[in-house]
């Protein structure tokens, strides 16, 4: 077992690897450092707390700092690690608040450092107001219901940025939308992704595509007064920067940890890094074998940097654990749709050189005459020749989106689309139709696979 364990990051990561350590080695002693004020918060609840649906931003943080050192952990926030001595087995800390530096030895280490926002370079984006973090979601909420403003813009269009979008549309502003891309949402195909940019433009967000950012304005006081595209100059007295984010390897990197091609931090299925006994990494900071693709890839999903931490956790004192790889599978709310993915899309699959057929069927969430039926749209792609399933996406009414476990278990065990038209699925009319449109689309994908 280990002596001293130190885990670099607060959230999801690094407390479940400071946690998992902490059920299987009771004397262990554990340090665990965070820059922020807070562990273990669900920024996937942000934009929620933007938009009203309920007012106590503390009931995003799943564990505080308290109960995390009554449980034995050191836990220590507002302290940033700047630097890695891997020869000489020690971090420097610095303190936050006093301004002070010390050194820390370790025996075990764990890097979980997450992402950070990659913001456009353009011309006044510090205006734009972060909200990543519980403390700016506070912030930016209290700033929206104390300015009385009336113009939004949000820029980017993926989970987050749709979210945010909706979020201050239910705050009663005026939303444009603004992005880059030929389509909203990316990791959809463009058939899917058109569904969900209709739910957005049918609560008033302005959808604004193949649209650059060329400037954001602001009044002499710094806040955001417009917004200049290639289409235009945008009123804006609240800007959202939502373009995505970055594995936060800066430090890692600094210090010796080898990057794979995304930048993210390579590791192996014991989320070891190779090549140094004893240092582990973890979450949205680091490669993930992808089982469908079978190559490395970084994808940022809280449910990935839960298992990776605790798997880390486990193997730093003394365990054998191994990580499987993932899939991508991910869901949002959209409005009034539900959307959800996973496995690889048609694109991802042409420009992996995979040879698919895929089908698309619309069909309903409920039975035809039970109330709240309405649509759903579900497409799957599988492999030629062989017709396994590669990857699924839905979007619908409620009731679409937690469907995308069925295709998430499907992929994960290489099942054919032949075979996933027969699973035994439940039927009743309050859920769906006798068959399930999962089941339809199916058959209509397994058709595609036999007509070549």
């Amino acid at each position: 077992m280990a002596d001293r364990l130190i885990v670099i990051g607060g959230d999801a990561a690094g407390m479940s690897a400071a946690a998992s350590a902490r059920r299987r080695d009771p004397e262990l002693e554990i340090l665990a450092f965070e820059r922020g004020p807070h562990t273990s918060y669900s920024a996937c609840g942000i934009p929620y707390f933007v938009g009203g649906l309920f007012d106590d931003a503390d009931r995003l943080i799943s564990r505080t700092p308290v109960e995390f050192r009554e449980a034995g952990i050191d836990v220590r926030t507002r302290h940033e690690v700047i630097a890695i001595d891997l020869g000489g087995r020690t971090v420097t800390v610095r303190d936050l608040d006093r301004g002070s530096e010390s050194d820390e030895g370790f025996d075990q280490l764990v890097y979980a450092t997450g992402a950070i926002a990659v913001p456009p370079p353009v011309p006044g984006v510090e205006v734009c107001e972060p909200v990543r973090t519980v403390d700016e979601a506070r912030r930016f909420r209290t700033r929206l219901e104390a300015s009385g403003a009336r113009h939004a813009v949000v820029i980017g269009s993926g989970y987050v940025g749709l979210e945010m979008a909706e979020a201050l549309v239910l705050r009663g502003l005026d939303v444009v939308l603004v992005d880059q891309s030929e389509q909203v949402m990316g990791s959809l195909d463009p058939e899917i992704a058109a569904h969900v940019q209709d739910a957005a433009e049918g609560v008033g967000i302005r959808v604004l595509l193949s649209t650059a950012l060329e400037e954001v304005r602001h009044h002499a006081d710094g806040s955001a007064r417009s917004v200049l595209t290639s289409e235009g100059e945008l009123p804006a007295d609240h800007v959202v920067v939502a373009t995505g984010v970055k594995p936060a390897t800066g430090l890692a990197e600094a210090a010796g940890l080898t990057l794979g091609e995304r930048r993210a931090v390579r590791v192996d299925d014991r989320q070891r890094c190779p090549g140094l006994e004893g240092i582990f990494a973890a979450g949205d900071c680091v490669e993930s074998w992808h089982r469908v693709l079978e190559r490395p890839v970084n994808i940022q999903l809280g449910t990935h940097a839960n298992k990776q931490g605790r798997i880390a956790g486990v193997n730093a004192t003394g365990g054998d654990a191994a990580f499987p790889g993932v899939i991508g599978t991910a869901a949002s709310k959209i409005c009034r749709y539900e959307v959800a993915r996973t496995g690889i899309s048609e694109r991802e699959a042409r420009e992996a050189g995979i040879d698919v057929v895929c089908a698309t069927i619309e069909d309903r969430t409920r039975a035809g005459y039970y109330p709240g039926s309405g649509p759903i749209w579900v497409k799957l792609v599988a492999e030629a020749g062989s017709g396994r399933l590669l990857g699924g996406q839905i979007v619908g009414v409620e009731g679409a989106a937690k469907r995308i476990d069925v295709l998430a278990v499907a992929v994960w065990t290489g099942v054919a689309v032949g075979d996933l038209e027969l699973f035994d699925l439940s039927y009743a009319p309050p859920f769906s139709g006798v068959y399930d449109p999962l089941l339809t689309a199916a058959r209509q994908t397994t058709k595609a696979v036999r007509d070549g």
